[in-house]
């Protein structure tokens, strides 16, 4: 099935001959669903701040910030946004008669209505032609309109990635996600020395893209805010592709008879942020922003987050310094066990309780000396995501875990039960401690849960063809690490997946909502 010719491509890749065989096993024996055993919420998994604690927490992250503790703020970028505008594709690829049908209802017939209330309706103006305040041309050039804020011959908006595309509008300028990022980062992670990291991964193609826009705008916020910026940039690795295989599980190849490999999804990112140096990292996705003016919670809640980061990260440092200096007597073992169990969410089975000192020293040393995070978990409003479970572990022990739907059994009535029960969605909002009590980082790969990935039907030239995820990088690749939920509110999670959302208020000019 592997050819020599084929070692050589695999080589080539930076990856081996054992993970791609690996990866057809996967494809052959399927993953597992996650085993859930009940859905995480207020007072069993999940923290819920009343004001006085938020202050208290954010007080334990600017403490930090003065002790010199380095921030990074961690961009996954690098998609395009093709899904975005699935429904304007389907629309100038369409009849004329089904086009005329989509321009009365449905998603075209918003957006041809609201077109003068998107931040590039000037530029779409100037490069169709059409007066877009006047609703009667609009709908007479719909096609002409939609076509050009696609397609290479206009705005390119369905070639470019979320990140370079205009999102908001103010009364002094368009912002695209990119800024809005900067912004943020200029507004709750900024260092001690007036310093903010912000790493985008981005694909190769669109870099370019992102360092014009990065160049351009730089001067304006680092004189705004008086700081200055880090930006760094990634890729996804090629050694993390993964195999594509025909329906019988052999390898997909190309014409010229090649392996067929694909991008390993966003849990390939786990390798990007192994390679980020901070002491406190915030991950948030690019399309997940909202106009400065908005800022407010989003601001608070990002920094109460780090501040309980670094409260139940420095309570695991002291307990592991003590366990290093032999010093703690059984006493002090079961108060740990306890921070374990009642402030760690971490489960301690009896037969640990009931055993010898040395084992309990090894059964603490073992969860502790992991990597940290605390994801920010919104109560339930319909909206699509994983959601925060109890769910069995990467070493069969029942763990707090985000868990994507697509990873539960829903055939199962008993699991379809739990995740009806379910009461908060993972809006990918998390701060992450990736160093060690003595300030080493940790090897995040470590952590992965290998069952954890995904298979899902794709086709290449009209040929069918099962392609491989990685595990997710906030579910299967943090699996194995300690993990802390707490309640957010919904105004700090404004994600733009289709074209329509940016015409929700919460992403409209401030001064439209006074009119």
């Amino acid at each position: 099935m592997i050819s020599e010719k084929d070692k050589e491509q695999i080589s080539s890749k930076g990856t081996s001959l054992e993970k791609v065989i690996t990866q057809i096993d996967h494809f052959k024996n399927g993953f597992p669903f996650m085993n859930i055993e009940k859905p995480a919420s207020i007072g069993n998994g999940i923290i819920k701040l009343d004001e006085e604690s938020k202050l208290t927490y954010t007080d334990y992250y600017r403490t930090a910030l003065e002790n010199d503790y380095t921030v990074s703020k961690f961009v996954p970028a690098s998609g395009a946004a093709t899904r975005m505008f699935k429904d304007l594709f389907s629309y100038i690829n369409a009849d004329e008669e089904a086009q005329k049908l989509m321009e009365q209802e449905g998603p075209i017939q918003v957006l041809l209505a609201h077109i003068n209330c998107f931040a590039f309706s000037k530029d779409l103006e100037k490069i169709t032609g059409v007066d877009l305040s006047d609703e009667k041309s609009v709908f007479e050039n719909g096609v002409l309109i939609v076509s050009k804020l696609l397609l290479e011959d206009g705005l390119k908006y369905g070639i470019y990635p979320k990140g370079v595309l205009k999102f908001h509008l103010s009364d002094v300028r368009e912002t695209t996600p990119i800024e809005e990022h900067l912004i943020e980062g200029a507004l709750y992670g900024c260092s001690n020395h007036n310093e903010v990291q912000i790493h985008f991964t981005v694909s190769p193609n669109h870099q370019a893209l992102f360092q014009e826009i990065v160049n351009e705008k730089l001067p304006l916020y680092e004189a705004k805010f008086d700081v200055q910026y880090k930006i760094t940039y990634s890729t996804q690795k090629s050694s993390t592709d993964t195999i594509a295989v025909n329906k019988d599980n052999t390898p997909f190849r190309n014409p010229n008879g090649q392996i067929v490999f694909r991008p390993g999804g966003h849990g390939a990112l786990i390798e990007n942020l192994n390679d980020i140096y901070a002491d406190i990292i915030f991950i948030k996705n690019i399309d997940n922003v909202s106009p400065e003016y908005r800022l407010k919670d989003t601001i608070q809640y990002k920094e109460a987050l780090a501040g309980v980061l670094c409260f139940y990260q420095g309570k695991v440092f002291d307990i592991l310094k003590d366990l290093e200096s032999n010093s703690a007597d059984n006493k002090d073992l079961d108060s740990y066990l306890e921070v374990l169990k009642t402030e760690l969410q971490i489960i301690v089975p009896d037969d640990v309780l009931n055993a010898s000192n040395e084992e309990k020293v090894n059964f603490i040393n073992e969860k502790l000396n992991r990597p940290i995070r605390v994801c920010g978990m919104v109560k339930n409003e319909g909206e699509p995501g994983g959601g925060p479970f109890w769910g069995v572990g990467k070493h069969g022990e029942t763990s707090l875990q985000v868990v994507e739907s697509s990873q539960i059994d829903l055939n199962d009535p008993i699991k379809k039960e739990l995740v009806s029960k379910s009461t908060h969605f993972n809006p990918v909002d998390l701060i992450c401690g990736v160093n060690n009590h003595k300030g080493e980082k940790y090897d995040l790969l470590e952590f992965v849960d290998p069952k954890t990935g995904f298979i899902s039907a794709k086709s290449l030239n009209g040929k069918d063809l099962k392609a491989l995820e990685l595990p997710g990088l906030w579910n299967g690749a943090m699996s194995d690490w300690i993990t802390l939920f707490v309640e957010v509110p919904i105004s700090t999670f404004n994600p733009v997946k289709t074209i329509n959302d940016l015409l929700r208020p919460e992403h409209q000019p401030e001064y439209s909502e006074q009119h």
